[in-house]
């Protein structure tokens, strides 16, 4: 498996388990009060500020510039926080074993007949051989499915905004940290049972089947670029009430990650003197369990920028 590939996967993993489908697309358009913020917030301590971004993994060239107030606050910043580097080829080699079979176990060993079919009707559709797919365990495919049908929307991972944020910190010599890293997210991954697998892997199937995926990528979107964190929740919460296992899988990963992450996040404002820009998901941003509200919770000064 190329290093490109374990990127890609790991990326995809985490996005499709925090941005399910929409179960409805009415759902879709930004509310009014959030059309003209950005999916970033600063949080102040007494001593010090960090920025929240919130990203997308997949986009388009078009993305760039990102808006003002992000460049603004992105050139304020001495440090940038990552959930991990995706560029760090090393780390993301060592978690390549949690995501593949062991020959010659494969993953259609391990798939119902009539599932093992949906699943080779949507790997015809994006033109992709079963061969491509057969070592790789069920999440995993789920994910790569997902992410195939934000490709066919026109969004690519080289433009996605975490690594374009990583690059650039590179290229400015920027130093770079991260919150928990590939490894961690590599074990967080490990630990899902095989009923989770397949159910994730299903779900992802049946989104496809019926349309969902396709306007999962608009209400993610959407939700994105005009700042709506109510709206990329709620993207969320359709698809968990339509799809067993989908909320569980939400809470393993994405709520239950919070509480770590907020910690360093929090050290950066007390202990740090240098102010922080820290890219997460979008999703870690949102609703009464997101790192926004967290930090707000524990005494912090917040404002939408």
């Amino acid at each position: 498996m190329t290093i490109r590939l374990v990127r890609f996967l790991l990326a995809a993993a985490l996005a499709a388990a925090g941005l399910p489908a929409l179960a409805q697309t009415a759902a879709v358009l930004p509310s009014p009060q959030a059309a003209s913020r950005e999916f970033i917030w600063e949080v102040s301590s007494l001593t010090n500020k960090v920025y929240l971004y919130g990203t997308v993994h997949a986009g388009k060239a078009s993305f760039y510039p990102l808006p003002d107030s992000v460049e603004k606050a992105f050139a304020d910043s001495k440090v940038l926080a990552v959930e991990a580097d995706i560029t760090d080829a090393e780390a993301m080699r060592k978690g390549s074993s949690t995501m593949t079979y062991t020959p010659p176990d494969g993953l259609s060993k391990h798939l119902p007949a009539p599932l093992q079919e949906r699943l080779r009707r949507q790997l015809q559709r994006f033109g992709m051989p079963e061969a491509q797919v057969e070592p790789v365990k069920p999440f995993f495919v789920a994910s790569l499915l997902v992410f195939n049908e934000w490709f066919r929307q026109g969004y690519l991972p080289n433009h996605g905004v975490d690594l374009h944020l990583i690059n650039r910190a590179r290229k400015a010599k920027m130093p770079l940290v991260e919150l928990e890293g590939a490894q961690a997210q590599s074990d967080l991954m490990a630990g899902l049972s095989e009923k989770e697998g397949l159910q994730a892997l299903e779900g992802a199937v049946t989104a496809l089947e019926s349309g969902l995926t396709r306007d999962q990528i608009t209400g993610v979107v959407n939700a994105w670029q005009a700042g709506d964190a109510a709206l990329l929740l709620e993207v969320t919460r359709a698809y968990n009430e339509t799809v067993p296992g989908a909320k569980d899988l939400e809470e393993k990963f994405i709520w239950s990650r919070h509480e770590a992450m907020a910690n360093k996040i929090e050290a950066f404002l007390l202990s740090g003197s240098d102010r922080v820009f820290v890219a997460v998901g979008a999703l870690h941003l949102a609703g009464p369990r997101g790192l926004v509200e967290m930090l707000k919770s524990r005494g912090h000064t917040v404002r939408q920028l």
